[in-house]
Protein backbone atom coordinates (compact mmCIF):
# COMPACT_ATOMS: atom_id res chain seq x y z
CA UNK A 1 0.00 0.00 0.00
CA UNK A 2 1.22 3.46 -0.89
CA UNK A 3 2.12 6.17 1.55
CA UNK A 4 1.25 9.35 -0.30
CA UNK A 5 1.16 12.50 1.79
CA UNK A 6 0.68 16.21 1.27
CA UNK A 7 -1.70 19.03 0.57
CA UNK A 8 -1.27 20.84 -2.75
CA UNK A 9 -3.14 23.91 -3.96
CA UNK A 10 -3.52 23.84 -7.74
CA UNK A 11 -5.55 25.28 -10.61
CA UNK A 12 -7.40 23.61 -13.43
CA UNK A 13 -6.70 25.03 -16.85
CA UNK A 14 -9.46 26.01 -19.28
CA UNK A 15 -9.63 22.43 -20.61
CA UNK A 16 -10.03 20.86 -17.14
CA UNK A 17 -6.45 19.64 -16.82
CA UNK A 18 -4.48 19.74 -13.63
CA UNK A 19 -0.70 19.70 -13.27
CA UNK A 20 0.49 17.04 -10.83
CA UNK A 21 2.81 18.93 -8.44
CA UNK A 22 6.43 17.77 -8.46
CA UNK A 23 6.33 17.00 -4.71
CA UNK A 24 3.49 14.57 -5.34
CA UNK A 25 4.99 13.20 -8.55
CA UNK A 26 8.13 12.17 -6.63
CA UNK A 27 6.01 10.06 -4.28
CA UNK A 28 4.23 8.11 -7.02
CA UNK A 29 5.26 4.47 -7.16
CA UNK A 30 7.26 3.61 -10.28
CA UNK A 31 4.97 0.63 -10.91
CA UNK A 32 2.10 3.08 -11.50
CA UNK A 33 3.96 4.16 -14.67
CA UNK A 34 2.25 7.59 -14.61
CA UNK A 35 -1.11 5.84 -15.02
CA UNK A 36 -4.09 6.62 -12.79
CA UNK A 37 -7.73 5.82 -12.26
CA UNK A 38 -10.04 8.59 -11.11
CA UNK A 39 -13.52 8.10 -9.68
CA UNK A 40 -16.07 9.47 -7.26
CA UNK A 41 -14.68 9.91 -3.80
CA UNK A 42 -16.51 10.05 -0.51
CA UNK A 43 -17.96 13.38 0.70
CA UNK A 44 -18.21 14.84 -2.82
CA UNK A 45 -14.57 14.84 -3.85
CA UNK A 46 -12.74 13.10 -6.68
CA UNK A 47 -10.49 10.16 -5.82
CA UNK A 48 -7.29 9.74 -7.83
CA UNK A 49 -5.52 6.39 -7.53
CA UNK A 50 -2.15 5.42 -8.98
CA UNK A 51 -3.00 2.52 -11.32
CA UNK A 52 -1.16 -0.08 -9.25
CA UNK A 53 -3.08 0.93 -6.11
CA UNK A 54 -6.36 0.85 -8.03
CA UNK A 55 -5.56 -2.68 -9.19
CA UNK A 56 -4.93 -3.77 -5.58
CA UNK A 57 -8.23 -2.29 -4.37
CA UNK A 58 -10.29 -3.65 -7.24
CA UNK A 59 -8.77 -7.07 -6.75
CA UNK A 60 -10.19 -7.07 -3.20
CA UNK A 61 -13.56 -5.74 -4.40
CA UNK A 62 -13.78 -8.48 -7.02
CA UNK A 63 -13.73 -11.04 -4.19
CA UNK A 64 -17.05 -9.79 -2.84
CA UNK A 65 -20.02 -12.12 -3.23
CA UNK A 66 -22.02 -10.77 -6.16
CA UNK A 67 -25.10 -12.65 -4.94
CA UNK A 68 -25.30 -10.23 -2.00
CA UNK A 69 -27.34 -7.13 -2.89
CA UNK A 70 -25.31 -4.74 -0.68
CA UNK A 71 -22.10 -5.94 -2.33
CA UNK A 72 -23.53 -5.28 -5.81
CA UNK A 73 -24.72 -1.83 -4.77
CA UNK A 74 -21.33 -0.99 -3.31
CA UNK A 75 -19.53 -2.17 -6.44
CA UNK A 76 -21.80 -0.15 -8.73
CA UNK A 77 -21.35 3.00 -6.72
CA UNK A 78 -17.61 2.53 -6.22
CA UNK A 79 -16.95 2.03 -9.94
CA UNK A 80 -19.35 4.78 -11.05
CA UNK A 81 -17.40 7.38 -12.98
CA UNK A 82 -14.14 5.40 -12.83
CA UNK A 83 -11.91 6.52 -15.67
CA UNK A 84 -8.33 5.56 -16.55
CA UNK A 85 -5.99 8.53 -17.01
CA UNK A 86 -2.41 9.06 -18.10
CA UNK A 87 -0.15 12.01 -17.42
CA UNK A 88 0.65 13.95 -20.56
CA UNK A 89 4.19 15.04 -21.45
CA UNK A 90 3.69 18.18 -19.31
CA UNK A 91 2.68 16.20 -16.20
CA UNK A 92 -1.04 17.00 -16.46
CA UNK A 93 -4.14 14.86 -16.19
CA UNK A 94 -7.56 15.66 -17.62
CA UNK A 95 -10.38 15.51 -15.07
CA UNK A 96 -13.58 14.15 -16.70
CA UNK A 97 -16.42 16.67 -16.81
CA UNK A 98 -18.87 14.34 -15.06
CA UNK A 99 -16.56 13.97 -12.07
CA UNK A 100 -15.90 17.72 -11.94
CA UNK A 101 -19.65 18.27 -11.81
CA UNK A 102 -20.13 15.57 -9.15
CA UNK A 103 -17.55 17.18 -6.85
CA UNK A 104 -18.44 20.78 -7.71
CA UNK A 105 -14.83 21.42 -8.68
CA UNK A 106 -14.08 24.90 -9.94
CA UNK A 107 -10.89 26.53 -11.15
CA UNK A 108 -9.01 26.25 -7.82
CA UNK A 109 -8.54 22.81 -6.30
CA UNK A 110 -6.73 21.12 -3.46
CA UNK A 111 -5.00 17.79 -3.91
CA UNK A 112 -5.04 16.05 -0.54
CA UNK A 113 -2.78 13.00 -0.64
CA UNK A 114 -2.90 10.32 2.03
CA UNK A 115 -2.32 6.60 2.04
CA UNK A 116 -2.92 5.02 -1.34
CA UNK A 117 -4.73 7.85 -3.14
CA UNK A 118 -5.25 11.56 -3.63
CA UNK A 119 -8.51 13.38 -3.03
CA UNK A 120 -9.24 16.27 -5.40
CA UNK A 121 -11.40 18.91 -3.75
CA UNK A 122 -12.82 22.22 -4.83
CA UNK A 123 -10.75 24.69 -2.80
CA UNK A 124 -13.70 26.36 -1.07
CA UNK A 125 -15.36 23.03 -0.26
CA UNK A 126 -12.11 21.70 1.18
CA UNK A 127 -11.55 24.76 3.35
CA UNK A 128 -15.15 24.59 4.61
CA UNK A 129 -14.70 20.91 5.40
CA UNK A 130 -11.71 21.74 7.58
CA UNK A 131 -13.62 24.41 9.48
CA UNK A 132 -16.06 21.67 10.49
CA UNK A 133 -13.32 19.99 12.54
CA UNK A 134 -14.72 17.89 15.36
CA UNK A 135 -15.01 19.81 18.62
CA UNK A 136 -12.79 17.38 20.40
CA UNK A 137 -10.33 15.90 17.93
CA UNK A 138 -8.56 14.09 20.79
CA UNK A 139 -11.73 12.13 21.60
CA UNK A 140 -12.23 11.28 17.94
CA UNK A 141 -8.62 10.07 17.69
CA UNK A 142 -9.10 7.87 20.77
CA UNK A 143 -12.35 6.47 19.40
CA UNK A 144 -10.90 5.69 15.97
CA UNK A 145 -7.35 4.68 16.91
CA UNK A 146 -7.81 3.44 20.49
CA UNK A 147 -8.70 -0.09 19.43
CA UNK A 148 -5.62 -0.29 17.23
CA UNK A 149 -3.35 0.53 20.17
CA UNK A 150 -5.15 -1.97 22.43
CA UNK A 151 -4.88 -4.67 19.76
CA UNK A 152 -1.18 -3.92 19.27
CA UNK A 153 -0.55 -4.18 23.02
CA UNK A 154 -2.48 -7.47 23.15
CA UNK A 155 -0.37 -8.85 20.29
CA UNK A 156 2.86 -7.80 22.02
CA UNK A 157 1.82 -9.65 25.20
CA UNK A 158 1.07 -12.87 23.29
Amino acid sequence: MGNLIGEYYCKLDSKGRIMIPSGLKKQLPPEANEQFVVNRGFEKCIALYPKNEWDTITNEISKLNKFNKKNREFQRYFYRGATPLSMDSNGRILIPKGLKNYAGVGHEVVLFAYGDHVEIWDKTTYENLLTDEPEDFANLAEEVMGDKQENQNDNELS
